[in-house]
């Protein structure tokens, strides 16, 4: 027996049946709510609402989000076209469908203007540029192409010409691109945001020295260029700029930023490691992030004004011709502009330079500085690299060291003999810097040991922590799996560290 709630269900549902009478009420509803749903599908089956009715075919005909690249996202390109990293790329979709992009534009609303184009593709020069420049009479807004052309190809002057793009990215896989000369690249990109080039062939091409400038980019946002061949000196002083990155530039000699409202900074396998007059020059008082990792050293250093500074983390690539006295001071300098930093990593390369016997400079302070990352092999040569760094670090609350367990990096166990033995040479070292580590012990609250393997040197360093840090409040010593024979070993080590009296009483220590 059907209830009142019941039947009144029943009724409502066939009032509002009788009501619709079949009527299409998706296809009622605007363009702009329907653009935005298809944008949720593939770009094939988008393109297959076309067959339903000619207002499906107009929607499809002014779609304005056109990305390619969801046409077979898995597959795998050959490593011919490959980047330097080895890394696997989506593969480069085929002839027909390059057609299928092809016919997309040419039955497009004149009037309709196009968000983003979005594909990737090995095809010639000659229909690329067509494609771009059908895109461009769309007044598209975002270009993200990644191509591969049998030759080298110029970079068409429409799209430097533009003014309605606002983000331009070209990728190219193989052989790479061309910028026009200097006198027409100057002139454009006067509405772009983000910028992103990549395998720029530059060799007697001095167009990209005082390219990046107000003048020719005045809204500019974000830069990324990577794989820059031939590229000698690079400027950037473009004032609305909030991110740079710099990727494998690996003949760049001298570089010059100055960024007003720059944010974040990336500069990744860059420099030429043989150049001895290589510099770097950083104004940049609103950048708030650093990573410099594996660039060669520089001959000179320069950082000002990185007094907004949140996180940085520092790496080089060190070749044994590095060790000159320039380059040491150019370290030092790199690293004292770093002073304002909150939080900081340093790669092993960096721990070595400051363990080097010919470096007698000392670090600015850093006076902000609260989490400190080291990485390094940890052996007996680094330790004062290891007491420079927290000499300089007087504020410090957290310490993380990583230690690399490299098989070449000789470390004498810890032992019985070991721990009994007072006078041993590391353990004697760190107490002759208890006092000028004062600052450094009465602050560091957190201490974080990865890769400890209950070596002379990082437990004499654990040791000297704990015995000496008096706002200590935790240590993690990370051990990792070991064998039986090695787990006995540890718990002797783990016995003997909670059996002497710890400068804080509220210290813990965790083994994991």
């Amino acid at each position: 027996m059907e209830t009142r709630s019941a039947k009144r269900r029943k009724l409502y549902f066939s009032e509002n049946d009788q009501c619709d009478n079949g009527i299409d009420r998706i296809s009622d509803l605007p363009d702009a709510i329907l653009h935005h749903i298809l944008f949720l599908l593939p770009i094939k089956s988008i393109a297959q609402t076309c067959t339903l009715s000619k207002r499906w075919r107009s929607l499809w005909c002014s779609f304005p989000d056109l990305d390619f690249n969801t046409i077979n996202p898995l597959a795998i390109s050959s490593g011919k076209y490959n980047t330097s990293s080895g890394a696997k790329r989506p593969r480069f979709i085929s002839l027909k469908e390059m057609d299928l992009i092809s016919q997309v534009l040419s039955i497009r609303d004149k009037h309709s203007y196009i968000r983003v184009l979005r594909f990737r593709a090995h095809l010639s020069f000659s229909f690329l540029n067509g494609l771009i420049r059908r895109a461009i009479r769309h007044n598209v807004q975002e270009l993200d192409i990644e191509v591969a052309t049998d030759d080298y190809f110029n970079l068409p002057r429409c799209v430097i010409t533009s003014d309605s793009l606002r983000v331009f990215k070209l990728r190219s896989r193989y052989r790479g691109f061309r910028l026009p000369p200097s006198s027409v690249v100057a002139g454009g990109f006067r509405s772009l945001h983000t910028l992103s080039l990549s395998l720029v062939i530059s060799f007697n091409q001095p167009c990209l020295l005082d390219l990046f400038t107000d003048s020719s980019f005045p809204h500019l946002k974000k830069l990324d260029l990577d794989a820059c061949y031939g590229l000698k000196e690079l400027k950037v002083g473009c004032r609305a700029l909030e991110g740079l990155t710099l990727d494998n530039c690996i003949q760049l000699c001298g570089l010059d930023i100055f960024g007003t409202k720059l944010e974040r900074l990336r500069v990744a396998s860059c420099f030429d490691a043989y150049c001895d007059k290589s510099w770097v020059k950083i104004d940049a008082s609103k950048l708030k992030v650093l990573n410099w990792e594996y660039n060669a050293i520089t001959a000179s250093s320069s950082l000002e004004n990185l007094t907004s500074l949140h996180e940085a983390s520092v790496g080089f690539i060190l070749l044994h011709e590095d060790l000159t006295s320039a380059k040491l001071q150019s370290v030092s300098n790199f690293l004292s502009g770093l002073s304002h930093a909150r939080s900081l990593t340093l790669e092993s390369p960096c721990i070595e330079i400051l363990s080097n016997r010919n470096y007698f400079t000392n670090l600015h302070t850093f006076s902000n500085l609260k989490s400190l990352e080291l990485h390094t092999g940890f052996n007996k040569h680094n330790v004062q690299g290891l007491a420079c760094l927290f000499r300089s670090s007087p504020s410090i609350h957290t310490l993380i060291l990583k230690i690399i367990n490299d098989y070449k990096i000789q470390r004498r166990q810890w032992n019985r003999d070991l721990w009994d033995m007072y006078t041993s040479e590391e353990e004697q070292y760190w107490q002759s810097q208890s006092q000028t580590l004062k600052p450094f012990l009465n602050n560091l609250n957190v201490v974080e040991i990865h890769g400890f393997l209950e070596c002379e040197n990082e437990v004499s360093l654990a040791k000297f922590l704990l015995k000496h840090g008096k706002a200590l409040q935790e240590m993690t010593l990370c051990t990792g799996h070991c064998n039986y024979r090695d787990s006995l070993r540890r718990q002797k080590v783990r016995s003997q560290m909670m059996g002497f009296s710890w400068a804080s009483s509220n210290a813990r220590i965790a083994f994991h």
